[in-house]
């Protein structure tokens, strides 16, 4: 049983949640942790029982395996916790938290909106399945206002998909205002929040439902890969979660257990890391061979003030445009010098990363032009002044 002497979580700081939610308080006798639970067939007494658990299909209730054990149940209520919401699902992967939803709220015949600046793969899902069930996408400028996004909804667009700030490029969306647009037609807003954990509350700012690839800072360890789906309402739960059970969707209870002891130190390696990304991104945007860096935090940032309005902090995940007097090739290299970032997809883990962006974008709404090669870094919890050495030597290989 939960400890009745902890204050009420509405009182308590982000750490202070994180290290009590989802476990049965202080004041009982064993381990800090809770153990895993693996398995697949769940016993009942006898029959009665049985039938009488289907009534319990939405509720944190054993009735298989694929419905959950009391690990995915913990880690569930701390993900709710995290996103301001009341009911979570967490699937296998991030990806899988972006078909989830879309699955849940489209048929055959209607329509979604999705920003032109949105992770690739979800744009290969409306591209791929979406449009062979017969239901169509159309891509968005990501930085349209209340009157544009209403201009956008037609009578059969059913969902206004978000990620904000959009993938590579960094695009802050007005969530309130394309919420207010889509809500005064009947459309529900999705928000892929992954960049914003903890640091922006979708249900406070209109979102339905908030996607999450818990796979980067909540994991935090480059090692599971994890996704949620996280609600504010009893419809919405409902859809999520028959659609869940439909497709199937499950998480292992060890990554599960995994990502649970992860979240414990998510606060401070959180602020660590918002502190250190900022340091990197302002030392870069003084660079000469730097023509922009894409960080929503830094008040040369077109949206910077959409998300110092609706954002209480940043990641540590940016982009960089290089000077046009480069070429794609020659930002490559500098990658490749880099000795203490590793080159991979992913972040939220504990080591930095460098990519190469130009080339892997796809957009098809006229927001393609950024006037240079481009680059995304994840700022991990090395010391910064290493990272900007490794930068700035890195940097020596551009021609002159």
């Amino acid at each position: 049983m939960p400890d009745d002497s902890i204050p009420s979580t509405k009182t308590q700081g982000f750490a202070t949640r994180l290290s009590h939610a989802g476990r049965a308080g202080t004041h009982v006798h064993g381990f800090v942790n809770p153990p895993v639970h693996r398995g697949s067939t769940v016993l009942f007494p006898n029959c009665e029982a049985r039938r009488e658990g289907a009534k319990h299909r939405f509720e944190q209730y054993m009735t298989y395996g694929t419905q959950g054990g009391p690990t995915h149940y913990a880690f569930e209520d701390v993900i709710a916790e995290i996103e301001g919401g009341t009911r979570c699902l967490v699937v296998g992967t991030g990806l899988a938290a972006v078909a989830v939803p879309l699955l849940a709220y489209l048929k055959a015949g209607d329509h979604c909106l999705m920003p032109d600046s949105a992770y690739g793969p979800a744009r290969n899902i409306c591209e791929g399945l979406l449009k062979g069930w017969g239901i169509e996408t159309t891509y968005y400028d990501p930085t349209v206002d209340e009157a544009a996004a209403a201009a956008l909804i037609r009578p059969n667009t059913r969902v206004f998909y978000t990620e904000s700030p959009g993938s590579h490029t960094f695009e802050v969306q007005d969530i309130p205002a394309i919420a207010r647009a889509a809500h005064a037609r009947g459309v529900k807003v999705l928000m892929d929040n992954t960049w914003g954990i903890h640091h922006f509350m979708p249900f406070q700012h209109g979102v339905d439902v908030s996607i999450q690839a818990l796979t980067k800072y909540v994991g935090g360890h480059s090692d599971v890969l994890l996704g949620s789906v996280t609600v504010n309402s009893e419809a919405d739960w409902q859809a999520v979660r028959t659609t869940g059970s439909l497709l199937g969707q499950y998480a292992s209870p060890d990554d599960v257990w995994l990502a649970l002891r992860g979240v414990r130190t998510m606060a401070v390696r959180l602020k660590r890391q918002e502190a250190s990304g900022l340091e990197v991104a302002r030392w870069l945007e003084g660079r000469p061979e730097v023509m922009q860096v894409m960080h929503p935090a830094l008040p040369s940032h077109p949206q910077h003030a959409i998300w110092k309005r609706d954002f209480t902090g940043a990641c540590s995940l940016f982009g960089v445009v290089f000077q046009p007097r480069y070429a794609m090739e020659d930002v490559m290299r500098v990658i490749d010098s880099l000795a203490l970032f590793g080159i991979g997809a992913s972040w939220g883990g504990f080591e930095s990363l460098a990519i190469p962006t130009t080339g892997f974008i796809t957009r098809s709404a006229g927001t393609g032009e950024f006037g240079g090669p481009m680059a995304r870094l994840h700022i991990g919890l090395e010391e910064p002044a290493d990272l900007i050495a490794d930068l700035e030597q890195a940097l020596a290989t551009l021609p002159r």
